[in-house]
């Protein structure tokens, strides 16, 4: 398309709102966004869809539109607080992304009152000369209530946080346990000592296993069980708790809360794999060699009995001194925890084999009181136990992605592509920048990753090389076309390990129960997917690969149904994680309120043309140092090395640079902490007057007055960060207890409401 024909021509797009007052419009093809100034944004809001013209390009070289039509309004209510201001009431909203305040006539009001946070409802548009206007819909409380935070987020995100009527009649309706009628063609695993491995504050428990020695092939192994909670024999498709299932498509974790997936009498009760009490499952029971393959599987539904509820702790305490006082409390079963960790030592060997990505970093848990106020952020430690178990569900997990492609049957994989050119290219500038010799093929396989990290696990900047290794890579999403794990190193994987709160899970398991009878599952009528599967779709198609001079053939209508089910729980799935860090950043910053004016050590945990975020080593909380906030001098951003460079002293400041700060700001509603740099590391700046002239300035002191950086923002704008080896990369760390399979490739979360970690997030 030629110049001319570009200016004339409309894109459609979604209104993206920025809390400077502009905005873009993220355009449906993928192209590259539109900006809109100020001024612009004045008739529309965040999330309004809109078609735009571009009309120039601005001095930063982005496309700048006029928004020509607006098609639709978005419908999510706004969430802010009331404030009565020269006689005329007006809602702030909470998310500063909507740019304008909303009017409130003297009758719409409600029963809230001057500073409450309220839910409100448009009732006119915003209009070049006009603000918005709307009426309060529900009152929220107060902004320091206990919980308000949980609150926000919940509408913020459009989280459906309340079950239907049907859904909870029908949930009382199911029996209080095992009938039984329910034994009927199930393999009894009464007598088998399975049992629970979670953390301390679990409470559903959707996994049991159980490892004895036996004899595969010519060689010795081990047999491996991995029961799974039953969920699909309570939820029928199709059925008013599956429909709410499919709605959350997955529980939602917060600091001392939980959404759940499915109604508290199936996730904590009915399905729950509690010690003493029969349960329903679906087993995976596998043949293990010594080398940690998989030698062979079967599925079969069961009845069981959980022997035991272990914690991680006690586990990790008894295999470390199996003669210790935990260890002779469970001697019963102390066999077996040997058992599971002698086939976890063979599956961790077949993961180094095969070169899956495994970087160590950093994960925390916010500690809150009762009040639900952070008290502390301590880091989390994984042991053994946690190990243990990642690997069990992973091979589980890998043996219902074989079955369902041996089967023939379409279902939901868990594919995780490999780093984009651009991404790779990124990477290779910055290995080649920090001087690290290993570098990545035109097609990588994840063992060069492995052999980074393993290469870089000595130098100081470790903990930052494996922070750029993980941001290069893609985000794992759910489709019926499998491409492989590449952070996992599979060429098959699903998940089936949580279908308590996972949906994708629970479609598995429904998948394997019809192959088992020969049978095809049939996906139900689903709901029209929401926004967030318009957001995740159209991020997909701006990657979709070229398209080859060989026609495409049409997907089936069955295909079309399984992607977009995929989709969907892609998207909410991403939906869920943003809330649970906008809650932690909330909490974060109320904790860092108190500590206004405090100074602390800190590293450089990113780099960006506006400036520094330092994570602080005692709070583990990470703010920003704007640029103007650095010295007397021009700064210019260097990508390659990810570093800010003074022209005139030549001091740096890069991924693992120490610096002690100051907090000097807090934005609650902002979500945003600022820092004030007190000093750098001294090396930094004695080094850096050696390479300019070798002078040596006096140590620790910063330069009294700053500017800008050339080529970066004048004003702090929204972080943009990289995505991890299966999930999003560089977002702050999950208030989580419980499992995950790992951080490093497929991220996990918090499960519980004190904070427990997710289960296989791979």
């Amino acid at each position: 398309m030629n110049e001319k024909n570009s200016l004339l021509a409309e894109f459609e797009g979604v209104v993206s709102g920025h809390r400077d007052g502009h905005g873009f419009v993220i355009r449906d093809d993928g192209q590259a966004d539109i900006y809109l100034p100020s001024n612009e944004m004045r008739a529309v809001l965040h999330r309004d869809r809109v078609k735009a013209r571009i009309v120039r390009t601005d001095r930063k070289g982005r496309p700048e539109g006029r928004v020509t039509e607006i098609v639709e309004r978005a419908d999510a209510p706004i969430i802010g607080r009331l404030l009565h201001e020269s006689g005329v009431w007006l809602v702030a909203p909470e998310d500063k992304r909507y740019g304008q305040d909303v009017l409130i006539p003297k009758g719409a009001t409600g029963s809230a009152k001057t500073g409450q946070v309220v839910v409100v409802e448009l009732t006119e548009p915003p209009a070049l000369y006009g603000q918005p206007v709307g009426r309060v819909k529900e009152v929220l409380g107060e902004i320091d209530d206990p919980g308000m935070e949980i609150e926000i987020a919940v509408r913020k995100y459009s989280v459906p946080h309340e079950f239907s009527d049907a859904a909870l009649a029908q949930a009382r309706s199911l029996p209080d346990h095992v009938r039984t009628a329910d034994h009927k063609n199930r393999v009894d695993l009464r007598d088998v000592p399975l049992v629970t491995i979670d953390g301390e504050d679990a409470r559903d428990f959707d996994d049991a296993v159980y490892c004895e020695p036996a004899k595969v092939g010519r060689g010795k192994g081990w047999r491996l069980l991995v029961a799974i909670a039953d969920v699909s024999h309570y939820v029928e498709t199709g059925s008013a708790i599956d429909v709410d299932a499919y709605d959350r498509a997955t529980s939602v974790y917060f600091p001392r809360r939980v959404i759940p997936m499915l109604p508290e009498k199936l996730s904590n009760g009915l399905c729950s794999l509690n010690p003493g009490v029969e349960r329903l499952c679906m087993v995976c029971d596998m043949l293990i060699t010594a080398k940690g393959d998989i030698h062979a599987y079967q599925f079969y539904p069961a009845v069981m009995f959980s022997h035991a509820r272990f914690t991680y702790t006690e586990v990790a305490a008894i295999l470390q001194n199996t003669r210790g006082p935990e260890a002779a409390q469970r001697k019963g079963l102390l066999p077996y925890l040997i058992n599971l960790h002698d086939v976890y030592g063979a599956l961790l060997t077949a993961r180094g084999v095969r070169g899956a990505v495994d970087f160590e970093t950093v994960e925390t848990q916010i500690v809150c009181d009762e009040s639900g106020r952070i008290e502390k952020i301590v880091p989390r430690t994984r042991n053994d136990a946690h190990k243990l178990i990642e690997e069990a569900m992973l091979a589980a997990n890998v043996c219902s992605a074989d079955f369902i492609g041996e089967g023939k049957h379409t279902g939901l994989f868990r594919v995780h592509e490999g780093p984009t050119p651009e991404k790779q290219e990124t990477l290779r500038n910055y290995l080649k920048a920090m001087g690290v010799s290993q570098t990545l093929s035109d097609k990588p396989h994840p063992s060069e990753y492995q052999r980074i990290a393993a290469a870089t696990k000595e130098r100081p900047e470790s903990q930052q090389i494996h922070s750029m290794l993980l941001r290069s890579m893609s985000q794992a999403i759910y489709t019926p076309n499998n491409e492989g794990h590449f952070g996992l190193a599979f060429d098959a994987y699903t998940h089936f390990t949580s279908p308590i709160r996972r949906y994708p899970d629970l479609l598995v398991h429904r998948v394997i129960k019809a192959i088992l009878v020969g049978k095809r599952y049939q996906l139900p009528v689903l709901p029209t997917p929401g926004e967030a599967h318009a957001k995740l779709s159209k991020r997909l198609a701006s990657r979709a690969k070229p398209a080859s001079d060989v026609p495409a053939k049409k997907p089936s209508a069955d295909i079309l149904a399984w992607q977009a089910a995929g989709l969907h729980c892609s998207a909410n799935e991403r939906r869920a994680d943003e809330a649970s860090r906008d809650v932690e950043a909330w909490l974060k910053c109320k904790y860092m309120r108190e500590h206004l004016g405090e100074e602390f050590s800190g590293v450089v945990s990113s780099v960006t043309s506006f400036g520094l975020f330092v994570t602080l080593d005692s709070m583990y909380v990470e703010g920003l140092v704007h640029i103007t906030e650095l010295g007397g001098e021009y700064f210019r951003f260097d990508e390659a090395r990810q570093e800010l460079r003074g022209e005139r002293t030549g001091i740096r400041y890069a991924l693992g640079s120490r610096v002690q700060v100051q907090v000097s700001r807090v934005d609650l509603d902002g979500r945003r902490i600022d820092f004030r740099l007190v000093t750098g590391d001294e090396d930094l700046t004695l080094r850096a007057m050696r390479d300019k002239n070798g002078a040596e300035p006096t140590p620790g002191v910063p330069a009294s007055k700053s500017r800008r950086s050339r080529s970066g923002d004048a004003a702090p704008r929204d972080r943009t960060k990289g995505s991890a080896a299966g999930e999003s990369a560089g977002a702050p760390a999950k208030s989580s207890g419980r499992r995950s399979e790992p951080k490093r490739t497929d991220r996990g979360g918090s499960r519980s409401a004190a904070g427990k970690a997710r289960k296989t997030r791979r």
